[in-house]
Order: C-alpha cells, then structure tokens, then sequence
C-alpha cells in the first residue's frame, strides 16, 4: 500500500522534480539530495507492500477483458535495489523513486509530472524500455494487477497484487501459479537490465 505524501503541493512536486531529473546526471548518488529533500517534505515514509506471482493458466482474460491500457516505463536508474523510474501511462505521466526491499516492502515515492516533461525523460532512460498491457481483476476484495509484457520480455506474463501489511492473508485465484516475490529478475528494473527474451530456457 502506498501512503501517500504530504507538505507542497502536487503542481510544486511536479515542477521541482521533473525539472531536477531533466538536468542530473544519471546516477543514483546525484539523485540522493533531492530524493532526501522530498522525503523530508513527506508526514511519512511511504512504503509499497506487494506480491507477484507467474500465471498458471489464461483463466483471468476473461473477467478481465477489455480492461487493459498500455503502459511504458523507463529506468534512469537501478542501483543495489533502489530505482528511478518514469512511467506514461495514457494521459498520465508519473516519476518513482523506489528504495531497497525488505521482504514484500519498500519505500516508494511517486509523483505526477506533466505529460511532456515524463515523454522527454523516457527518451533519457536506458534501453530496453518496459512495454507492457496492464489488466486490473479483482477477486476476493482485492486489486489484482496483471501485466502482459511486450518487445524484449514478450511472453512473460506477471501477477502483482498490493497488501495493507506484510502479514495480510489474501485469497488466491486458481489462475494464480508461482510465487516469484523474492526472485528479481522478474522485478521490472531487472527486465529493462536483462529482458526475459535473452534468459535460457
């Protein structure tokens, strides 16, 4: 679950981070004094507490059908499991800066940026770029979300779902096959590093 931040003003955040992240150099360390500063605007940390699983069966295109908007994301950068990441989103553009996990949890930051200002930041992200479809199924009172993947990781599919708290007990959908929560190469800014096309068999 992400909590979300507060002090200045969304229009504020999306002027002053946009704008930083348009003119750093791209390494994590050049990235620290703004994302302490932002941090340090926040009442809290928040933090993202989630699960991923691989599909076990095609069960969920049904009640999902419809449903799903294409998303492309880039990495400025991945360092020791923290991560920069910009993401468009159809209308929307979004800047993440994500800290190191913890079992299921990590400190995430989000922020919404202009639309033109998130287009001219993923030109500057790494290649490949993450392409993928996103699905939302819900089952049992919960937000499962399902990501098809494109280009480079065609033919992965990957099930998140978000939880309130680490030991939060959740229902599975029989659709639901491996637990790769703990495995990062299916972490998005692994598959940017290393897509799945290029994994042995």
């Amino acid at each position: 679950m992400r909590r979300r931040s507060r002090g200045r003003s969304g229009a504020e955040h999306s002027c002053v981070v946009s704008r930083f992240f348009l003119n750093a150099e791209w390494s994590f360390e050049a990235f620290k004094p703004a994302i302490l500063f932002f941090m340090n605007q926040s009442m809290c940390h928040p933090i993202e507490i989630e699960r991923k699983f691989l599909l076990s069966s095609d069960a969920w295109r049904e009640p999902a059908a419809g449903l799903g908007r294409r998303i492309s994301q880039g990495y400025l950068s991945a360092d020791g499991g923290r991560s920069v990441r910009v993401r468009i989103d159809g209308p929307k553009a979004t800047l993440t800066v994500k800290g190191p996990r913890v079992g299921i949890s990590r400190p995430e930051l989000q922020y919404l940026i202009p639309l033109a200002e998130g287009q001219t930041i993923l030109g500057l992200c790494y290649r490949p770029l993450i392409e993928k479809t996103r699905y939302n199924v819900f089952y049992e009172g919960m937000k499962w979300e399902i990501d098809e993947f494109h280009a480079e990781n065609e033919g992965l599919l990957v099930a998140e779902v978000e939880l309130d708290h680490v030991d939060q007990v959740i229902a599975l959908p029989d659709w639901v096959g491996r637990e790769v929560s703990d495995d990062q190469r299916y972490y998005n800014s692994c598959l940017a590093r290393v897509p799945f096309s290029t994994w042995e068999a």
